[in-house]
């Protein structure tokens, strides 16, 4: 922990589809225990892993990141949801709990393709200036910087297209609104991420994501293939008459795609254009 983050070498760009919203209370804990998919009761004070808030049916609505503050201060780190339509549908379960959700007004996504100053792996750095999360690999460093808006941060297109593109080499699901609501966590293969579990207790699709883990029941996950570009979320991906699966994900020439755990070796396509296996690179699990 530090009250100011230092600066990080590489610059620094806007990523607008990343927000964020905290909830504070005696009950907040509790609160998300009972509502997202990962067991946040196991965080420690400046920890954070990746989670979801699921539907009844066990399909995911959202993704993000939870990062404990205190027992009574957590903040979500959105990914692509609109953060007050999320405030607004949680609200919904707050009840009696002591528990307040805001969203807010002056924090702002930025990150860097570098070591980060503080943070590092599941351990946050939380400062006067911002917050400082390692989402990087040994291999790829990267910074993701909550903060007060700065005017020298710069939209730089093609830095953010770069970093969608290393998320979904990594598995990290992108969901765009009409993904939402469409894939369990093992369709999207989120064990990969540890975002997920099924020993907690109830919460939201729990019995889904139960039963097909203990029966054995996944017969989907992600693949990332690499096609001319072209691909859209929502997409069919064939191998010659049969339909295999969709695509989730998509960034520049990569695409982020459920298909069967098992598949014949035909070639594929997305739509009309050839596509190839990539790696599914490891290394974001938190």
């Amino acid at each position: 922990m530090s009250d100011k983050l230092q600066s990080t070498p590489a610059t620094a760009f806007a990523l607008p589809d990343i927000a964020s919203l905290t909830l504070r209370g005696r009950d907040c804990i509790a609160f998300v225990q009972a509502q997202f998919m990962s067991d946040v009761a196991a965080l420690g004070d400046g920890q954070w892993q990746w989670s979801g808030w699921l539907t009844p049916k066990g399909r995911v609505i959202a993704l993000f990141a939870v990062l404990r503050h205190s027992a009574e201060q957590l903040d979500l780190i959105v990914l692509d949801a609109d953060v007050n339509a999320l405030a607004t549908s949680l609200k919904r379960y707050v009840f009696r709990s002591k528990v307040s959700i805001e969203v807010p007004d002056d924090l702002s996504a930025s990150g860097r393709f570098a070591v980060p100053s503080i943070a590092q792996g599941a351990t946050a750095a939380i400062g006067t200036t911002g917050i400082e999360l390692d989402v990087g690999t040994t291999a790829a460093p990267r910074t993701l910087v909550l903060g007060q808006a700065a005017s020298g941060i710069a939209h730089d297109a093609e830095a953010q297209l770069r970093w969608r593109a290393f998320d979904i080499a990594h598995g990290l699901p992108r969901l765009d609104a009409d993904q939402r609501e469409q894939w369990t966590p093992q369709q999207l293969s989120l064990e990969r991420l540890r975002a997920f579990s099924v020993a907690k207790g109830c919460y939201p699709g729990q019995e889904i994501v139960a039963r097909t883990h203990f029966l054995g029941q996944a017969k989907r996950g992600l693949a990332v293939l690499r096609s001319a570009a072209g691909a859209a979320p929502g997409d069919d991906v064939r191998a010659g008459e049969q339909a295999l699966g969709k695509v989730v994900s998509v960034a520049g020439d990569l695409a982020l795609a459920v298909l069967p755990l098992e598949r014949p070796g035909a070639p594929l396509q997305i739509g009309a254009i050839d596509a190839v296996d990539a790696p599914l690179l490891d290394g974001l699990a938190r």
